[in-house]
């Protein structure tokens, strides 16, 4: 149960360890309506699987409603196993990769680390530190990216930059890096994004009508929900148009990671 804040996600208040006043039976009573309703940042949320393992395992199936050591537990449990996941999710997509064969044994080798962790007791995900998890891990995505990229020689570095409301329409940003760049609200109409490293940048609000998205590295569904686009948007499968881009079709949810890596 995380906490949130109101603002355009989120139309309320919610402190962290209170269920939604939305949520009834386990389930969101807007759920069809989570948009206009004012919570899109619901629409875009992932837990990337970890809900269930927790549910199954940290809470061995209690419901935390009813028990206050069940509910201690996921407030413990989750946010972890949520953060491990997502970096299952990101090896995952890595060893998919034709152009990252090289590094296929350290990925299989951190991909079993990272998930023997997200199996451990609950006083034990309480002692893990995550951020060192991803500075053991990052690394290694990070030359994933690299190889990914050099598909498209000259890519643009654009790690981590200040692009709220850039005007990029049309813009050549085959092969460019931008992890962690903030483009909320830009404008990519038409921009050739093929190949580009789009590691958790931010593309809430940034129009993606008719840009080439193909082939673009660890592009997520959460992030294409965030965004605009149309029906001349390219993306590689098996990602979707979201729903309440101009010509819908179903979304594709991010399930648990369970493929090896190769």
């Amino acid at each position: 149960m995380p906490a949130f804040a109101r603002s355009a996600d989120f139309a309320l208040d919610k402190p962290a360890g209170r269920p939604c006043p939305n949520l009834a039976d386990h389930a969101c009573t807007i759920h069809d309506q989570l948009r206009p309703r004012g919570f899109p940042g619901c629409v875009v949320f992932d837990c990337f699987g970890a809900g269930q393992v927790v549910t199954a395992e940290a809470l061995g199936g209690q419901d935390w409603r009813t028990s206050p050591d069940a509910a201690a537990a996921m407030m413990v449990a989750f946010p972890v196993v949520r953060a491990l996941h997502e970096l299952l999710w990101y090896l995952d997509a890595a060893v998919a990769r034709p152009a990252t064969a090289e590094l296929d044994p350290a990925l299989a080798a951190a991909f079993d680390d990272v998930e023997a962790l997200t199996h451990a007791p609950v006083d034990r995900l309480a002692e893990i530190d995550v951020d060192a998890v991803r500075s053991r891990v990052n690394p290694l995505l990070q030359r994933a990216g690299e190889l990914v990229r050099a598909g498209a020689p000259g890519g643009r570095e654009l790690r981590g930059a200040d692009l709220v409301g850039a005007r990029l329409r049309g813009a050549d940003l085959r092969g460019a890096n931008l992890r962690g760049a903030v483009l909320l609200g830009a404008d990519l109409r038409m921009a050739d994004l093929r190949l580009a490293d789009v590691t958790g940048a931010d593309l809430r609000g940034a129009d993606l009508r008719g840009a080439d998205l193909t082939d673009a590295a660890f592009l997520t569904g959460s992030q294409l929900e965030s965004a605009r686009g149309d029906a001349a948007t390219r993306l590689s499968p098996p990602l979707a148009h979201p729903a309440h881009w101009t010509t819908p079709s179903r979304p594709v949810a991010l399930a648990a990671p369970t493929r090896r890596p190769r």
